[in-house]
């Protein structure tokens, strides 16, 4: 995914939203939290309410994420950390919520698309919000060919796999591969080996967003793959296409001066 966010971008509401519609993952802490909001604040439907508050860590965030797209709908998500790392939420704080949601800061990203079709000849696809990714099923390395834009660029890739992550997904699987974290205004997609083992001095590329990537699993009968779009896992394919859905967004909203941009930006400098 592709995103926009200016360094101090304004409050994308005029007012205190009012009308807010709790998700909750299925953890005892995320729940207790729901029960508390909801008594204090009310419940509506998605559809109906001006914020979605997400209640979980950044996996179940991804999960809301995807809900949203896949309903069409446009309504902003706002996280509240009730996991682990929490790198897509704000801290949980019940204390004048629409308050702070009035003067959150928006980004706005675009998913990857992912089309697989499996050894049976099924097609299938799904959405990604960090990344698609393919990886081998067995002991054996897989073998890719990449074609990015219809040219092949590398013809066999021997490897434990490879992904193709968005800005924001560029800090997650994608850094721990070793791949470049990718600024959200970069309008860039890192592509990322897993392990390479041949070709070895290959370690990706940064490819614009625009860019259409191909990959084609060689001697899948020896060798199977599963491909990964977040959340989704479909095995077993002989082809992945993904590329960046420009015609879908989500708003992603944040407590000022913790923006996406500025987390992504401050990860290049952790030590």
């Amino acid at each position: 995914m592709t995103a926009t966010s200016l360094t101090n971008p304004p409050s994308i509401f005029m007012r205190p939203p009012q009308h807010l519609a709790f998700m909750a993952a299925p953890t005892e802490t995320a729940r207790d939290e729901l029960d508390r909001l909801v008594t204090r604040y009310g419940n509506c439907h998605p559809g109906e309410a001006d914020v979605v508050i997400c209640l979980g860590g950044d996996g179940f965030m991804l999960e809301t994420l995807r809900v949203i797209l896949e309903a069409g709908l446009t309504t902003p998500v706002y996280g509240m950390n009730c996991g682990s790392v929490g790198f897509l939420m704000n801290p949980t704080d019940e204390e004048d919520l629409p308050y702070r949601l009035a003067h959150a800061q928006a980004a706005i990203i675009h998913p990857l698309r992912m089309k697989a079709v499996t050894a049976h000849g099924e097609a299938q696809e799904a959405l990604a919000l960090n990344d698609v990714y393919l990886f081998r099923q067995t002991r054996q390395a897989a073998k890719l060919r990449i074609d990015v834009d219809r040219l092949v660029r590398i013809p066999e890739l021997i490897c434990d796999g490879a992904l193709l992550a968005t800005p924001a997904g560029s800090t997650a699987y994608n850094l721990s591969a070793h791949g470049p974290i990718v600024p959200l205004s970069g309008n860039l997609l890192p592509l990322t080996p897993i392990c390479p083992f041949r070709p070895r001095r290959w370690r990706g590329a940064l490819l614009p967003s625009s860019a259409h990537v191909g990959f084609s699993v060689l001697e899948h009968d020896k060798r199977p793959v599963a491909a990964v779009a977040d959340s989704i896992e479909i095995r077993d394919v002989v082809s992945v296409q993904a590329w960046e859905d420009r015609e879908l967004a989500v708003t992603l909203l944040f407590d000022p001066g913790q923006t996406l941009s500025e987390r992504i930006a401050a990860e290049q400098f952790s030590a």
